[in-house]
């Protein structure tokens, strides 16, 4: 009797730690979170073409303040203020009568002046002649000479008196430089000008113009590539207005060194200006094709979170969502570019990963709360600007 009870002893202890086993079991499984539904799209390779943007300035290329070079009043004034005037045309003129009495003096004094100058090579042959004979003084042959030497100095500086009565003269005219647009006028008829001091306008030409961009030193190297080889899409100018300007542009200039201040360097760049669109201090966006432009990986932006300035998605492998860290490059409207870590084909999560962690479970469906979570990468914020907003 007592070995049948030490057996059912036995028996009742491996029943109660079954059906303590099969409860605890029981229990893990309803403790299991259940798969979280989301919804997934694919990576895709699309050809990719987006712009770094840079504010610029329209400049002339060719712009000159207009000043007096000689004093006197204004007697003349022959254009149209804000007119296109060809190079050459009188746009202003100082009263000349001065200027013209000085010319035909310094004429009058050149026509004495090569008088003496005959006379004195006469005397100079006959004393030559004389000489050889021994008819006179070797003390007045020298003299001869002398006069004619002094004589020949005079028509020179007659001769130059000349050109500087004809300088003041031609500078009583103030004439285009170049083919240009005119400003407004800083002085009108009978105005006194002094020379070198007085503004009386300012001119600039239009067709080519320029954009002015400062870039930093860092980029120096690649806007140099640039001015050796550019397409018709390298460089786009986007007006004040929000258009885009229909003509390619072309580097003009690159300054020649970098601010030590700023660490900038200024670039030109050059466009076409067939319709006068494009006006000396306009503000524009320069957009400068990026090099890495080309077949790129882009997923839907909403996509991504950012978790102490690094960025992730949630990688759709079967069943299950596993973090993955990427590599952002600019915004193309609703998506962006994945620089580095995804492939295309990979099915990323677009919708429901709010709640995931990696490793966690996942099937397709609705996520939840799907109306709220359609702006789910908001938490992105810090990623790279989008391709729009201009570089500073």
């Amino acid at each position: 009797m007592r070995t049948i009870y030490t057996l059912s002893a036995a028996s009742i202890a491996l029943l109660l730690w079954t059906g303590c086993k099969s409860k605890d079991e029981k229990s893990a499984a309803a403790a299991a979170p259940p798969a979280t539904p989301v919804y997934i799209a694919e990576a895709q390779v699309v050809p990719t073409t987006y712009y770094d943007q840079y504010q610029a300035t329209v400049t002339a290329l060719n712009s000159v303040e207009l000043r007096a070079q000689v004093s006197g009043y204004i007697t003349g004034i022959f254009f149209k203020e804000g007119e296109v005037v060809p190079k050459g045309k009188v746009l202003y003129e100082i009263d000349r009568r001065k200027y013209e009495a000085a010319l035909q003096q310094a004429r009058a004094n050149l026509q004495s002046a090569e008088a003496n100058l005959v006379r004195a090579q006469k005397d100079a042959d006959r004393y030559a002649f004389l000489l050889k004979q021994d008819a006179v003084a070797r003390q007045t042959y020298d003299q001869s000479v002398a006069s004619l030497a002094t004589a020949k100095s005079q028509v020179a500086s007659a001769k130059a008196g000349i050109t500087s009565a004809q300088t003041d003269y031609g500078y009583s005219q103030i004439r285009a430089p170049f083919t240009g647009r005119i400003g407004i006028s800083q002085v009108r008829l009978g105005a006194q000008v002094a020379p070198g001091t007085t503004l009386l306008n300012t001119i600039s030409s239009e067709n080519p113009i320029g954009a002015d961009i400062t870039i930093n030193e860092q980029s120096v190297e690649r806007f140099y590539r640039l001015q050796k080889h550019t397409t018709d899409t390298t460089f786009r100018l986007k007006m004040s207005d929000g258009n885009m300007y229909n003509q390619k542009g072309t580097i003009y200039a690159i300054d020649r060194g970098v601010n030590s201040l700023t660490g900038t360097v200024k670039v030109r760049v050059k466009f076409a200006n067939p319709q006068d669109s494009l006006r000396d201090g306009m503000s524009a966006v320069l957009n400068v094709l990026n090099d890495e432009s080309g077949q790129r990986v882009q997923i839907p932006y909403k996509a991504v979170t950012e978790q102490m300035g690094e960025y992730y998605v949630f990688l759709a492998q079967d069943t299950i969502a596993k973090q993955q860290k990427v590599i952002l490059g600019p915004r193309v409207n609703a998506n962006v570019v994945i620089m580095d870590g995804l492939k295309a084909g990979d099915k990323i999560v677009t919708d429901g990963f709010q709640r995931l962690r990696d490793g966690g479970k996942i099937t397709l469906g609705p996520p939840a709360g799907a109306q709220g979570a359609q702006g789910g990468g908001a938490g992105a914020q810090g990623g790279k600007q989008p391709a729009e907003k201009p570089k500073q």
